[in-house]
């Protein structure tokens, strides 16, 4: 049965032709969120939105290479010492036959360390702000003088070195290192 044309122009109104129409603003918007929703998990699962797991990570670095650092001063009786820039650290030993500190010959597990790009770092040494070089100087690595020193007793300079995003406030992690060698990871004022 032919269904019959009921206006001038020959077009039906039968439930036939109604099923082509197209999305309604309402469908669209609701896709929208639920892309918009998608983006924005994956964004902060990612870590775009400024998550402190970099921070974090860089400042548990530091601690387990201390800790390790201050266990082979107690073992093996010798004084170590950690020189710090804005953007990285070194270790030295401390060599008594030519009494100057030294790069440790062959350890890459002491090698010199840079933080991620984004990242940087301030000290405080015994309650005293040190203003850090933004690299370490060509200079400064011939006769270097650390600012941290771990002694063959066990003993650590008391410091503090804090791990941080330029320009971010909240975006601090905080390292702090007693005279007897404990040391504390906070998240916590700036320096």
């Amino acid at each position: 049965m032919e269904s019959m044309p009921i206006s001038a122009i020959g077009r039906s109104t039968s439930r036939q032709f109604f099923h082509c129409r197209g999305f309604s603003l309402l469908e669209l918007l609701v896709v929208v969120v639920i892309v918009a929703t998608f983006v924005g998990a994956a964004v902060l699962s990612i870590g775009i939105a400024g998550d402190n797991r970099d921070l974090e990570q860089e400042t548990f670095r530091l601690k387990s290479l201390l800790n390790l650092l201050r266990e082979e001063a107690l073992m093996q009786n010798r004084d170590y010492g950690v020189l710090f820039s804005a953007t990285g650290y070194r270790f030295y030993v401390y060599d008594y036959v030519l009494q100057t500190w030294v790069e440790p010959a062959g350890d890459t597990l002491l090698a010199g360390r840079s933080v991620d790009g984004l990242l940087e770092l301030a000290l405080r040494v015994e309650d005293r702000d040190i203003v850090l070089d933004e690299e370490f100087e060509t200079d400064e690595l011939g006769n270097p003088l650390p600012q941290v020193m771990i002694l063959s007793s066990g003993e650590m300079t008391p410091f503090e070195a804090d791990v941080f995003r330029p320009f971010v406030e909240e975006a601090r992690v905080s390292l702090r290192a007693e005279l007897d060698g404990t040391i504390e990871i906070s998240s916590g004022e700036p320096l």
